[in-house]
C-alpha cells in the first residue's frame, strides 16, 4: 500500500513539474512573443495543414512522392492501396496545396507541391530520428 501512495506522489509531482513555482507575468517577454505571433486567421491555417499533413495514410503518399512525381496508380501500387482511397488522399493533399498535379495526355501525375513541403517531411524524419 505505502508504494502505491509513492507511485502517485511522483505521478503528481510530474504533472508540476509545467507549472511556475510562482505567479508572475514578465509583461516584456510576453510582449515581444505577441509581437511575433501570426494573427488568429493564419494560425489557424497553419493547425488545417499540420492537421492534414499528419494523417498516416496522406504522409506515406508524400513519402512516395519526395523521390518525385508519380501517376495515382503508381502510388497505389508502392502503397498496396486502391487507386480509389489514394485518389481520395490526392485530393485532400492537393486542396492543402501539399501537391500538385501535371497533366499528360489521360496521365494526371502528382508531386510534391514546393520545396518546403520537402523540408517539413526531412526535418520531422530527422527529428524523429534523433530519438532513436
Amino acid at each position: 500500500m505505502e508504494d502505491i501512495r509513492k507511485d502517485t506522489i511522483t505521478t503528481d509531482t510530474t504533472l508540476n513539474d509545467d507549472l511556475c513555482g510562482t505567479s508572475c507575468v514578465h509583461e516584456v517577454e510576453v510582449a515581444r512573443a505577441r509581437s511575433k505571433m501570426p494573427d488568429e486567421g493564419l494560425l489557424g491555417e497553419l493547425g488545417e495543414f499540420f492537421k492534414t499533413f499528419g494523417d498516416s495514410t496522406r504522409i506515406r503518399i508524400v513519402s512516395a512522392l519526395i523521390s518525385g512525381e508519380l501517376c495515382v496508380c503508381d502510388i497505389a501500387s508502392a502503397l498496396d492501396m486502391t487507386v480509389s482511397a489514394v485518389s481520395h488522399q490526392l485530393r485532400v493533399l492537393r486542396q492543402a496545396k501539399i501537391v500538385r498535379t501535371r497533366r499528360d495526355g489521360k496521365q494526371i501525375y502528382y508531386s510534391i507541391e514546393d520545396h518546403h513541403v520537402g523540408i517539413l517531411y526531412t526535418v520531422g524524419l530527422e527529428h524523429l530520428r534523433e530519438e532513436h
